[in-house]
C-alpha cells in the first residue's frame, strides 16, 4: 500500500511538472515576441530611400529628418527597414541614420 502511494505521488509530481513546464514557457514567449524593434531616425532632409543596398538601386522616395525606421537588417553601409507610416523593406545609407 505504501509503495502504491509513493508511486502515485511520483506520477502526480511528474505530471504537474510537465503541465507547468510548457505553461511557464508560454508565459515568457509573448514578452520575448513583443520586444521592441530597433528604431533608427533619419538625421537629414531629402534623404533617398532605395530598393536595395547601394546607390545603383532605384530611388523609391525621400524622407526628412525625424522620420523613424524599424531596423530589419544591414548590408555593408546600408540599413534595411520599414518606414513608420510608409514603405517597408527600404534601404538607407548609415550616414543618414541614427540607430
Amino acid at each position: 500500500m505504501m509503495m502504491k502511494k509513493m508511486l502515485a505521488a511520483t506520477v502526480l509530481a511528474a505530471g504537474l511538472g510537465l503541465a507547468l513546464g510548457p505553461a511557464a514557457q508560454a508565459m515568457q514567449s509573448p514578452a520575448a515576441a513583443q520586444a521592441p524593434a530597433a528604431v533608427c531616425t533619419v538625421n537629414d532632409n531629402g534623404v533617398n530611400f532605395r530598393g536595395g543596398p547601394g546607390s545603383e538601386y532605384p530611388v523609391l522616395g525621400q524622407v526628412n529628418q525625424g522620420q523613424n525606421l524599424n531596423y530589419r537588417g544591414r548590408q555593408g553601409n546600408w540599413i534595411m527597414g520599414d518606414l513608420w507610416g510608409g514603405p517597408t523593406g527600404v534601404w538607407i545609407h548609415v550616414a543618414y541614420l541614427n540607430c
